[in-house]
């Protein structure tokens, strides 16, 4: 279909070869595919790498804990967002964040930070943080299990000797824990970059708006504009093809990456 001038309805053999014109396209709409790399790449970077990073942290943090009912809690309230959908997560953000009613303007007002609302949801310098943030706290108590369990395979006599020579909790921590942690990082980040150009369309299609499509607009979402609205199917399918082929080559560099860096690879 990426190679065709296809149409809906009609033989995709019978329809004539286009070659590379619709990649080209994409490409020659400067403004289109700068923006789309850009919000893709900004958002998924940042949220792969902090994501990852405060699920180890967290993991951490409730290894730690001393009282196990505290525990068990904690996680089961951090995990529960991660099985909320994201048409209930924008509800969410929009009674904490409407510029008129929402309960975080509300407290700044009430602090005198600020006279007039913030407009979170509708302002594009506000997009980056809120997809981040939102994405941040769907995710930090799921992947912090794969953390926990990477914990729960220390070995136990590494802390004894420790203690033995008299480490504190935070020598423990930083001496024994983070190392071993290293490792699980590293593959995760690995298998999660091919996703670096991957989004989930669920979530930007409820957090983009008129006023904020700038900052919003991903391949995906820009597929679905361009394929099921707008009916330009080959062109939709070529973006997707180059979206699929630059995820593969990034997974195929963070491997190799991985191997000089370790020895070791992922597959």
């Amino acid at each position: 279909v990426a190679f065709k001038d296809y149409r809906a309805g009609q033989n995709m053999f019978a329809c004539d070869w286009a070659g590379l014109r619709f990649f080209q396209e994409f490409f020659q709409n400067a403004t289109d595919a700068v923006n789309v790399i850009r919000n893709t790449l900004v958002i998924n970077i940042a949220s792969l790498a902090i994501n990852l990073v405060s699920a180890m942290a967290f993991a951490i943090f409730l290894n730690e804990l001393r009282s196990r009912r505290l525990k068990k809690l904690v996680q089961s309230v951090s995990i529960f967002p991660f099985f909320v959908s994201w048409v209930i997560t924008y509800s969410f953000c929009r009674v904490f964040f409407n510029a008129n009613s929402g309960l975080f303007n509300a407290i700044l007002r009430n602090l005198g930070l600020v006279n007039k609302g913030l407009n979170i949801l509708g302002d594009s310098q506000y997009a980056y943080p809120l997809i981040i943030g939102a994405n941040l706290w769907k995710s930090l108590g799921y992947n912090s299990v794969i953390f926990l369990a990477t914990i729960a395979g220390i070995d136990l006599e590494q802390y004894e000797a420790a203690d033995m020579d008299g480490a504190t909790r935070w020598q423990k921590i930083l001496y024994i824990t983070v190392p071993c942690l290293a490792g699980t990082l590293a593959v995760l980040l690995v298998l999660n970059s091919g996703w670096i150009f991957n989004s989930n369309f669920e979530q930007f299609y409820q957090f983009s708006n008129a006023t904020n499509i700038d900052h919003t607009d991903v391949f995906d979402v820009y597929v679905y504009r361009y394929g099921l609205k707008n009916g330009r199917l080959s062109y939709a399918t070529a973006v997707g093809v180059f979206k699929s082929l630059i995820s593969l080559l990034m997974l195929f560099i963070a491997n190799r990456a991985h191997k000089r860096l370790t020895g070791e690879s992922v597959f």
